[in-house]
């Protein structure tokens, strides 16, 4: 058979069994692999071809037989829960369920999560839990409680003390403590010093120390807790840190007879009243403890060092070297010795009242004390020299820090703080340069990041930057909420204005010398000219 012949069939079959691509409104192109036909084809040859305009073909790479192909099989719907999938993905889907508002026609809460996402493992439910309720801060108690319940039915997963502390911040963090309460209930003989730690960190952050106070009592009756000295810690801390040393020492002596107080204890409760900033209060319950036997640390000479510090910046920063040096001489009578964390209240108060230069001294002067500056100590020196617009020597100071073996102290967090300072004091093109620095040492920045830098740009005027920072946090999947930001009036460019002529008041010189230059000009008019030689006309 020739190959016109061959070719001639192929599209007269082609044409009977497609006539409805004839009404499609785009025209299809077809293209025929002429290398297929050749003499040496077999009786029933292979043509591959495709269609030119990116449409989907129908034909591809068909066999032309007689026998109709098996349809191709269905796409399976995207699943929410696949086995290779993330689980920040996973949490990322549950918790949109949970923000989802329930309709009549919706399914309930636990059947949409089975439907979805039934191949939760018992190894990623623990971490899946943290993460769905640290997505979801919006979602209602009903809603969470409904998501508690349907995880703890998961084939294999377990409550622990960690997985209780959870839900117990989540619903602290919205002063739920009603439902707290009856969480702790259910989970009696489950939880430990974990979720206790974490219920009376939520409490005394809502200002109910008293409430903190009275659930210690009852740990053992109510919670099945056991109530002994760690436990009596963990609430003297937690009130102590917080500014409620009254509560705390109230609650100490009451259970003297019980659980007599240590030296440590001691030291919470002066650092409580120095939070609290009752300087004469902490120096009262040195006294007491002095004349009880006990030896009063560093800690708690620290603690009245910071707050010694504060006051005096509060009402009157000359004071602040000479009342600190008190402490300090107190401190070497009594033979504490001072650690760095002595130094680090000091640089930090000193950075505080803008006295950079005092600072980087003590900081050089630490070693004659046999300290050595840690992590914090770096990082105070370098926001103090970028606040003071020191930025070279704040620079050299990030390179001293990574050479001393500090660098993991340089972390996201670290570089948005410089990146704040240099942005307030109106430093934005080094605020750029540290924020290349971040990106290069391998920190990825965060929306809070991008934000600032894009308002500060836009209120310099430097729009295309800003749209250029925009289109780099939305290719790394940082969603920036768009919002209109005022160009600061320095960067205004402000119009011409022309100077319009305005009559002065003629000076006597200059009067003069205008009447000069008059009398001149008529002087000078009556002088005969020289008449030009007229042509003759011979």
């Amino acid at each position: 058979m020739s190959r016109a012949l061959q070719l001639g069939r192929y599209l007269r079959c082609i044409s009977r069994s497609n006539t409805n691509l004839r009404c499609q409104s785009s025209p299809l192109f077809l293209l025929v692999d002429q290398s297929s036909f050749s003499s040496s084809s077999s009786s029933s040859p292979t043509h591959s071809y495709r269609f030119l305009n990116n449409q989907p073909s129908l034909y591809n790479r068909r066999n032309f037989s007689s026998s109709i192909p098996p349809p191709p099989p269905p796409s399976s719907p995207p699943s929410d829960c696949n086995q290779n999938e993330e689980p920040q993905k996973i949490a990322q889907g549950i918790s949109t369920e949970l923000l989802k508002q329930e309709d009549d026609d919706t399914l309930p809460l636990n059947k949409r999560l089975d439907l979805h996402f039934s191949n939760v493992t018992t190894e990623t439910s623990n971490l899946l839990l943290l993460q769905v309720l640290n997505l979801s801060p919006d979602a209602g108690r009903t809603t969470v409680l409904g998501f508690h319940k349907w995880i703890s039915s998961r084939p294999g997963f377990q409550h622990t003390d960690q997985t209780y502390s959870y839900l117990v911040d989540y619903f602290g963090r919205k002063k739920d403590f009603k439902i707290i309460h009856e969480i702790l209930v259910d989970g009696r003989g489950v939880i430990g010093t974990k979720t206790l730690e974490t219920f009376v960190n939520r409490l005394v952050r809502a200002g109910r120390d008293t409430q903190a106070v009275s659930f210690f009592d009852k740990l053992e009756t109510e919670y099945g807790l056991v109530r002994n000295r760690q436990s009596l810690k963990i609430v003297v801390s937690n009130l102590c840190e917080n500014g409620f040393a009254n509560s705390a020492e109230k609650m100490v002596k009451n259970l003297a007879h019980e659980f007599f107080p240590d030296e440590s204890t001691c030291e919470m409760l002066i650092k409580g009243w120095c939070v609290d900033g009752k300087l004469d209060q902490a120096k009262r319950l040195a006294g007491e403890i002095h004349r009880g036997g006990f030896q009063l640390g560093t800690s708690a000479y620290n603690s009245i060092l910071d707050c010694v510090c504060k006051l005096c910046r509060k009402k009157d920063n000359f004071r602040l070297q000479s009342e600190a040096e008190k402490i300090l001489v107190e401190m070497d009578y009594a033979g504490v010795p001072r650690n760095v964390e002595t130094f680090n209240i000091l640089i930090n108060n000193l950075c505080k009242i803008r006295r950079t230069e005092e600072s980087v001294k003590l900081f050089e002067r630490m070693g004659e004390w046999g300290c050595s500056p840690n992590a914090e100590t770096y990082l105070l020196l370098i926001k103090s020299l970028y606040q003071a617009a020191r930025i070279g020597e704040g620079d050299e100071m990030i390179d001293k820090m990574k050479s001393a073996g500090f660098g993991s102290g340089l972390d996201r967090k670290a570089y948005f703080g410089f990146i704040k300072v240099l942005c307030g004091i109106g430093r934005i093109e080094h605020a750029m340069k540290v924020f290349a620095k971040m990106k290069a040492d391998g920190f990825v920045p965060g929306i809070k990041s991008y934000e600032l830098l894009i308002e500060k740009l836009c209120s310099h005027g430097q729009t295309h930057r800003a749209n250029h920072l925009s289109s780099e946090a939305k290719l790394k999947g940082i969603l920036v909420d768009p919002k209109v930001y005022k160009l600061d009036p320095r960067f205004t460019k402000k119009p011409k204005v022309e100077k319009t002529a305005v009559k002065k008041r003629e000076t006597l010189p200059e009067k003069m010398a205008r009447k000069r230059k008059t009398l001149k000009k008529i002087n000078l008019s009556f002088v005969k000219k020289p008449k030009k030689m007229m042509r003759r006309a011979y």
